[in-house]
């Protein structure tokens, strides 16, 4: 009984070493995830984000957007604009805005995000 039980613990033992290191070391590929997936990455790590955080920092989290524009404010402010993918409309296999999340960024610093930033920068 005694052989059994050790036998048991050194197994869960493993298990936790193995389980613990794949959650430490492991980190998630936006790229490779399904469209829902990804939404719902998209929709997590957002909603962590903090004005002034660097857009190769947005970039090595959430991984390329899925459209992106460059506009000039009308007070002369040039805006890098990156869509993430946060909310599904409509199956027809494309993208489309109002399926994406605006994350704005001047000198590469994040300034804004949301439809409400977006509209308030650019009207509608």
């Amino acid at each position: 009984m005694k052989k059994g039980f050790l036998i048991a613990v050194i197994g869960f033992a493993l298990y936790a070493i193995i389980a613990g290191g794949i959650m430490h070391f492991y980190t998630a590929n936006p790229e490779t995830m399904t469209w829902r997936e990804r939404e719902i990455f998209n929709r997590k790590y957002i909603g962590r984000l903090e004005i002034g955080t660097p857009r190769d920092e947005v970039l090595r989290l959430l991984g390329p957007p899925d459209l992106s524009e460059a506009r000039t404010t009308a007070d002369g402010r040039n805006i890098l604009i990156l869509f993430y993918r946060t909310q599904h409309v409509r199956s027809d296999g494309i993208t489309t805005r109002d399926e994406t999340t605006p994350l704005l960024f001047t000198n590469d610093k994040l300034i804004s995000w949301g439809e409400p930033a977006y509209e308030s920068e650019f009207g509608s």
